[in-house]
Formats: structure tokens, sequence, C-alpha cells
């Protein structure tokens, strides 16, 4: 079955504020793999490191699940580890497009999707790992040390996040020259100046980015050690921080 073209920024309306509603649902998976440089290559090497520190029997909950791309691929490739899967949005939208997909999955009682408000409370003790898969970004800046503190304390011991994020730089040149890349991917992924303007343009309020170096010291603060980079493409990156035992 050929996969919905994201095409939602071709029009000539002003842009609204980007929402994770039907329209976006609808191709958020393409929006996702062309917007995203190397976005499979990163859910590829995070299942490498969860299948390295997770136990046999961990839960792990993907916070902003979206579709369930990501929890889909890490149930297939860690199937031998028996884990438990958590996918939590806040939008009923992509809930039901995630559940829609697990079912055409074997084993999709191992997976388990729910709406909340993740900045608003979370309990799941005792989780292996907690990934945030570009979510971190959408969550208002004062809010975001509370979350990663909340993660903190789910965790068992040795338990791990892993943070994927769209990033900036304090020098404004080069972060300047990080975003022309960017936008270069985009226009060879299809996307024209047109929708590269106005889907940034529908972001602006929402996507609030931190610098790399912003994102690893609250981490730090919350009690993880070590917190490093496993993966960078110009203005994105994605980081492991580890629980100590």
């Amino acid at each position: 079955m050929t996969r919905p073209r994201d095409r939602l920024y071709q029009t000539d309306t002003v842009p609204e504020d980007f929402d994770f509603n039907e329209r976006v649902v609808e191709v958020f998976d393409d929006m996702l793999d062309r917007s995203i440089p190397f976005y499979q290559q990163v859910i590829t090497e995070t299942a490498g490191l969860l299948g390295a520190h997770l136990e046999p029997g961990d839960t792990v909950c993907d916070l902003g699940c979206a579709t369930g791309t990501t929890l889909l691929y890490l149930a297939r490739a860690l199937a031998d580890m028996d884990l438990r899967f958590i996918g939590i949005d806040s939008s009923p939208a992509m809930l039901e497009k995630a559940r829609l997909k697990a079912e055409f999955y074997a084993e999709h009682r191992q997976i388990e999707f729910r709406r909340q408000d993740i900045a608003a409370d979370l309990a799941v003790p005792g989780t292996g790992a907690f990934i945030l898969n570009y979510t971190l970004q959408f969550i208002r800046p004062v809010q975001r040390p509370v979350l990663i503190a909340l993660l903190f304390a789910n965790l068992r011991p040795g338990g791990l996040v892993i943070l994927s994020e769209k990033t900036m730089l304090e020098d404004k040149r080069l972060n300047r020259t990080f975003i022309d890349r960017y936008h270069g991917f985009k226009r060879q992924q299809g996307y024209s100046d047109t929708e590269i303007a106005r889907k940034r343009e529908a972001l602006e309020n929402i996507l609030i980015p931190f610098s790399v170096e912003e994102n690893k010291e609250m981490l730090s603060k919350a009690g993880f050690e070590p917190v490093t980079a496993f993966f960078q493409w110009f203005n994105f990156s994605s980081l492991v921080a580890i629980k100590p035992r």
C-alpha cells in the first residue's frame, strides 16, 4: 500500500501553528522520513543500545510515541528479550493510528498505548528505558527539567534515556549554516522552498530547540551519568543517558 505523501504546506493559505491533528497523522510517517535526517538509522542504533543495556522482561516507554513506528520496530528487533512496550502520546489521532498499525504485529499484546500529557504527570516505576524522539522540543522549556527528573525517578538503576532532538548552536553564523544544510536535505527529499518556509513558520512558536550542551546539562543535573551523544547530523542530535546503579 502506498503511503500518503506529505503535501500539507503546498497550499497558499497562511500556515496555522503546527498541531498533531488528523491531517498531520495521515501523512506523518512520510513527514518523518523526509524531514528528519537519518531517522530510520537513529531507530536502528537505539535498538542496539537497548539490546546491550536492557534486561529480559524490562519495560520500554516511548514518550510522544506518535503512530508507533519506533515501538513496532523495537518490538521486532528485540523480540527475544521478552520486553514490554508502552507508547504514550497526547494526540488521540496519533494513538488511533498506532493501535491500528500494532494490530498487524503478531505480538501486539506486548505493546500498550496510553493517552496522557507527559508533561503533567508520569508514573511508570521500574522502567528500563525511556525514549524521547523529537518530543522534548515540543514541551515548554520551563517544564523540561521537571520531566527529566520524573524520568530519572521512574527508571530502575542502570536504566537509560534515549533523547533525540533538533538542536541549535550558540554561534549564530554556524547555526545559520547548519539550518541551510538542513533545508538542502529537505529539498533533496522533494520539498519546495515554499513548503520549507511554511512548515518553519508553522513550527516557530511550537518547536523550541535547546543546544546539545543544554540538553546534556539538564540530564546531568537530574542525576544521569554518563550522558553522551551517539549520533549527530548538523542540527539533529541523539543522546544516551544512564541512571547510575
